[in-house]
């Protein structure tokens, strides 16, 4: 007698499960580590200003006050830049039953400001420059690597941003190694800068946790508790202060081939917003359901000389 398999069998219900997984990294850490701010214009400007250099000498007894010559501060901006994305969804797809959502419409806007979030990291990194578009160009900000002119090392015949209006310049690749990283903390503290975060790709942050620093020690844990092997440094103790080693994923993809580590200051880098992120419905031109999701903003280099660079790394 022939068994009835599933082979043949009509009716059998589909085994779908309902989550949807999904592994592309959503954590933006120079965006979530730097302040916020709030621009009132497409071109939004600060002001910098810094001390005259130190000086010997004195006054003469008894002598008329002289008064100093004054010097002006520096009026520097960067232009807001427009970020956006839109989802239409059919009436019936929203309608119909779904595996892993309820709704289409808000799964897709959920996804899709994850992405405007992840667009927006990987710009406040870039080696874009500030421009002011025109009604057929969309208007730029100047990324990070854009801005920092006063503290940074370079390979040959490579050379620093400027204003956020000047892109750096790419030079020859060299190795990543701690004494490039020393020349830049020093470069930032002697500018008046406190490096606080040392931002690099995943690579570079192996790299980091294999500087040698001044001693190598050996840890052994309690004889009751786990043995640990300890492959990472997150902290790098400097001359001149604490500084937190953080990874950054999307700075894979800032420089083709050319990668680059930056000291920071967050206290000193803030996302200046025109118009924070909001969800616009749009008009219904038939059977579906039209919504933009939106962002105008900038990167606000509060001075740039608190910041510094290593680039031309491989």
């Amino acid at each position: 007698m022939a068994t009835y398999q599933t082979y043949t069998a009509v009716g059998q219900r589909e085994d779908l499960s309902d989550v949807i997984y999904n592994i592309s990294p959503t954590d933006t850490p120079m965006m979530s580590s730097i302040g916020k701010s709030k621009a009132t214009a497409t071109y939004h400007e600060w002001q910098t200003d810094s001390l005259d250099a130190a000086a010997l000498g004195g006054a003469v007894e008894g002598a008329d006050a002289s008064s100093i010559t004054a010097s002006p501060t520096s009026r520097v901006g960067n232009r807001t830049q427009i970020f956006t994305k839109s989802v239409a969804v059919a009436g019936t797809l929203e309608a119909v039953d779904k595996a892993g959502r309820k709704s289409e419409k808000a799964y897709q806007l959920a996804k899709v400001s994850s992405e405007l979030k992840r667009n927006i990291e990987l710009t406040l990194l870039s080696n874009q420059v500030s421009a002011a578009g025109n009604s057929s160009t969309a208007r730029t900000m100047g990324g990070i690597q854009a801005w920092l002119s006063s503290n940074g090392d370079f390979g040959a015949s490579g050379s620093a941003g400027s204003g956020g209006t000047t892109a750096r310049t790419d030079g020859s690749n060299r190795t990543f190694t701690e004494a490039l990283l020393k020349t830049v903390v020093a470069e930032v503290y002697v500018s008046g800068g406190s490096p606080k975060v040392l931002m690099v790709n995943p690579t570079h942050k192996q790299t980091v946790s294999a500087f040698a620093g001044i001693a190598a020690q050996r840890y052994m844990a309690p004889s009751n508790e786990p043995t640990t092997i300890i492959g990472a440094a997150d902290v790098y103790m400097s001359d001149f202060g604490t500084i937190s080693v953080v990874p950054n994923r999307f700075m894979n993809s800032v420089n083709d081939g050319d990668e680059v580590a930056f000291v920071v200051d967050p206290d000193m880098l803030a996302v200046a917003y025109l118009r924070p992120f909001q969800t616009i419905e749009l008009a219904k031109t038939g059977d579906s359901e039209k919504t933009q999701l939106l962002a105008e903003l900038t990167l606000e280099v509060k001075n740039e000389a608190a910041c510094g660079i290593v680039a031309d790394l491989s």
